[in-house]
Parts: structure tokens; C-alpha cells; sequence
């Protein structure tokens, strides 16, 4: 009988421990030090949220930068990838799809080469970067859509340079742009 209470202390103990204290002081110190990425790193517009820096959102209107596919439809409970295999043929159908509809909307060549993050959905579906070169081919589709003039489209050109990231750390990962942050900048332009 002593043996179970002195196993029911160190259990309320170490709940207390590891699932009250420790969990509220690493909550303190995100808030003190890392605020907004604690907060979610939400993106208001008119003081209402329009989503978040962190996670990606679909964007279905012509008029828009798209984001890159995403296997759970960008719900971020269930995140994940598809687990398809290489040599899949679900995988290779829905590539060979994305790759036809991407050229047909962006008045594309068909030998143009589409980046990979266009085609393939990242491994967790929610990924909110693409690359500026995916970014630079999505140009006169959004130019045409707006019905920018020569002027405004040399300045969404300038918005994918200026808004493009440097890798993590100057090394890890490349040059990558947050499509929801571009998608608000176009919205001023005109």
C-alpha cells in the first residue's frame, strides 16, 4: 500500500511538473521573445485576419498569385502529404494535370519548365512559399486578369523580387516568396 501512494505523489507530482509548470513557463518565454510566431503569425487587412504567414491558403481567382497544391485541400488539421511513391500512377496523373492546367492559365508554352513546387504538394500540405520563379510565371495571367498596363506589370516583377526571402540562415532551403503577402501587396497596386 505504500508503494501506491508513493507512486500516485511522483505521478501528481510530475503532472504538475510536466504537464502545468513546464508547459506555462515555455508559453512565457515564446510570448516574451518570439511573440508573433507564438500568436500564429497572423496577416490582418481592415483589422480582420486574412490568414497567417506560416500557413499556406488556396487561392482560386485569376486575379491572384496561385499557391502550391496541396494533398489536404489546406486544412490544417489533418496536414500531411499523399505518401504517393514516385512511380505511383495516381501521383503521376495528378502531376501531369497540374502541369497541363498551370501552362493553359498562365498562357504558358508547353516546353516551358514549370517549377516543382507548382506539380508536387509539399509534405505537409500547407506549405505558403513558392518559388519567385513559380512566382514569375503566374505574371501575365494576373496582368491580363487585372488588366495592368505595361507599368503595373513591371511593378508585380518588382513586388516578387522585393518580396522574395534569402534561404533560412543564408544556406538552408532557396529563394522563396509567401504568396499570401504578395496576394496583399498586388491588391494595392490597382
Amino acid at each position: 500500500m505504500k508503494k501506491i501512494a508513493t507512486a500516485i505523489k511522483i505521478l501528481l507530482f510530475l503532472t504538475i511538473i510536466t504537464g502545468i509548470i513546464y508547459p506555462l513557463f515555455i508559453m512565457g518565454i515564446a510570448q516574451i521573445f518570439f511573440a508573433e510566431k507564438a500568436n500564429g503569425s497572423l496577416i490582418y487587412k481592415d483589422n480582420k485576419v486574412v490568414g497567417s504567414a506560416l500557413i499556406g491558403q488556396q487561392f482560386d481567382s485569376v486575379i491572384y498569385f496561385s499557391s502550391r497544391p496541396s494533398a489536404v485541400l489546406y486544412n490544417p488539421l489533418p496536414s500531411g502529404g499523399s505518401n504517393y511513391g514516385l512511380t505511383n500512377s495516381i501521383l503521376k496523373t495528378e502531376v501531369l494535370e497540374r502541369k497541363k492546367h498551370f501552362i493553359a492559365d498562365n498562357y504558358l508554352d508547353s516546353a516551358t519548365d514549370i517549377p516543382a513546387e507548382m506539380l508536387f504538394a509539399s509534405a505537409s500540405g500547407l506549405d505558403p512559399h513558392i518559388s519567385p520563379s513559380a512566382a514569375l510565371l503566374q505574371v501575365n495571367r494576373i496582368a491580363k486578369a487585372r488588366k495592368f498596363e505595361e507599368k503595373e506589370k513591371k511593378h508585380l516583377v518588382q513586388l516578387i523580387d522585393s518580396l522574395s526571402e534569402s534561404p533560412q540562415c543564408l544556406c538552408l532551403g532557396e529563394k522563396r516568396i509567401n504568396v499570401l503577402l504578395l496576394n496583399l501587396e498586388v491588391d494595392k497596386i490597382r
